[in-house]
């Protein structure tokens, strides 16, 4: 892993030089599913293993609490995301792995709330977890949106996600933290987008 070699300052050059070889185009087309969904009050599931399960329970809590204001949260004034990780329910979750397999345990989840139109982010390093493929396959089949976070080669993830943002790096930790990044970036880009700010402001969205 780069950590184990490259002192800090420039591991972290090399975190930005990575940042900056994303697809920005896909990560557009994300925000644009995001948007869409709190438009049209559909749900966004987000499912991932280990470290990026952890990546999966935050941007659900993120899209659910930090896209929308305090004050609106409190009042009712504007409508909040419907955003859930199916890694974060865990006697649910050890249940499904311990009776019917952990390749199972989002799939199934998924089977019970999702519906067409709903948009599921798989998060897997090496794109080649069973049970985010399991997932994938299902929700595509289920006219839901699926769109993939990978790393290393993408696996089999990037071969059968609809959409997705690939980082070709084979360090899991650097993958894992720019996964991260793009998580806080749809936050701010979706806030910004809902209550007209920044660069989607009355004054820039004419000439968007």
């Amino acid at each position: 892993m780069l950590g184990e070699t490259l002192e800090p300052k420039v591991y972290f050059d090399r975190l930005a030089e990575e940042l900056g070889k994303l697809d920005l185009a896909a990560l557009a087309t994300l925000s644009d599913w995001l948007y869409d969904a709190w438009e049209h009050r559909r749900w966004v599931f987000v499912c991932g293993n280990g470290g990026s399960a952890a990546t999966a329970n935050h941007l659900a809590q993120d899209l659910a609490k930090g896209v929308i204001r305090e004050e609106d949260l409190r009042t009712d004034r504007r409508r909040g995301f419907r955003s859930v990780s199916l890694a974060a329910n865990i006697s649910w979750f050890s249940a499904l792995g311990n009776d019917l397999g952990y390749d199972q345990v989002f799939v199934q989840q998924l089977a019970n709330y999702g519906s067409s139109g709903d948009v599921l982010i798989a998060i897997s390093g090496s794109g080649n977890s069973p049970n985010i493929l399991e997932a994938v396959e299902w929700a595509n089949s289920h006219g839901l949106k699926t769109y993939g976070l990978t790393g290393f080669d993408g696996g089999k993830l990037k071969q059968i996600q609809q959409a997705g943002l690939h980082v070709p790096l084979d360090d899991m930790e650097m993958v894992e933290s720019i996964h991260s990044c793009v998580c806080h970036w749809l936050v701010d880009d979706l806030r910004a987008r809902i209550y007209r700010t920044g660069r989607y402001a009355a004054s820039a969205w004419g000439t968007r």
